[in-house]
C-alpha cells in the first residue's frame, strides 16, 4: 500500500479529521487521525496492518515478537503480528512507567519489533522501547501506520512507517491566529499535563 492509499483509508473511515486539536503530546494540530476510526472495520485494520507487516518483513526480515504500547497499539499491533505469523504482546503503564506484564517475556534471541499506531513526537514509542531493552530479545527496529513527523521523530531505533506526514504540530502558546480561533478538543487517550 502506497502512502496515498494509507491516508486514503483514514479519509474513507473518517478517521482524518481538520479542526483544533489537542494531541497526546500535549502539541496542537489542525489535523488529527482518529486511528481507532481504522481499527474499528476489521477488514480495514486487516488491510493496513498487512501492508505494514509486509513492510517490516521487508526492512527487518522474520519476526519473533511484536511489541506494541498500551492501548492504542494493541489493535495494530495484534494485526501486524498476525500477518508476520508471530507473537503479538503489549505494554502497559505501571507506576507510570511502560513495562510487560500479564506474564509476557521477550527471551534471548528473539527477533523484536516495535509497532505502534501513528508517531508524532515518539514519546510514546520511546517509553515502549525503553521497556522492551529490558529483556534479552533482539530489538531491529520500530513501525508505524502514520509517521506525523515526517522522519523527524527519534525514537531510538531505525523507524519505518506505511505513510510520512508533515503536519503542523505547536505548543498552545504558539498557535497561530487561524487555529487559536478555533475552539481546542482533544480527541486522543493520553492525558496530559
Amino acid at each position: 500500500m502506497a502512502g496515498d492509499e494509507i491516508l486514503q483509508e483514514f479519509r474513507d473511515a473518517g478517521a482524518l479529521l481538520e479542526g483544533h486539536f489537542i494531541l497526546s503530546s500535549g502539541l496542537r494540530s489542525p489535523v488529527f487521525l482518529q486511528k481507532m476510526r481504522i481499527f474499528e472495520e476489521p477488514v480495514r485494520s486487516e488491510r493496513v496492518c498487512t501492508a505494514l507487516a509486509t513492510l517490516i518483513r521487508d526492512t527487518f526480515g522474520n519476526i519473533d515478537i511484536v511489541v506494541s504500547p498500551a492501548i492504542g497499539g494493541i489493535i495494530p499491533g495484534y494485526e501486524t503480528a498476525r500477518a508476520l505469523g508471530c507473537k503479538a504482546v503489549f505494554v502497559e503503564r505501571e507506576d507510570g512507567e511502560f513495562q510487560l506484564r500479564r506474564g509476557f517475556e521477550i527471551p534471548a534471541g528473539a527477533r523484536v519489533v516495535m509497532v505502534e499506531d501513528i508517531v508524532t513526537t515518539g514519546l510514546s514509542s520511546r517509553e515502549c522501547i525503553a521497556a522492551i531493552r529490558k529483556h534479552p530479545g533482539n530489538l531491529l527496529g520500530a513501525a508505524c501506520i502514520v509517521d506525523r513527523s515526517n522522519g523527524k521523530a527519534d525514537v531510538g531505533v531505525p523507524l519505518v512507517s506505511l505513510t510520512r506526514l508533515d503536519v503542523p504540530a505547536y505548543p498552545a502558546d504558539q498557535l497561530p491566529p487561524e487555529l487559536a480561533a478555533i475552539p481546542a478538543i482533544k480527541p486522543g487517550s493520553r492525558v496530559t499535563a
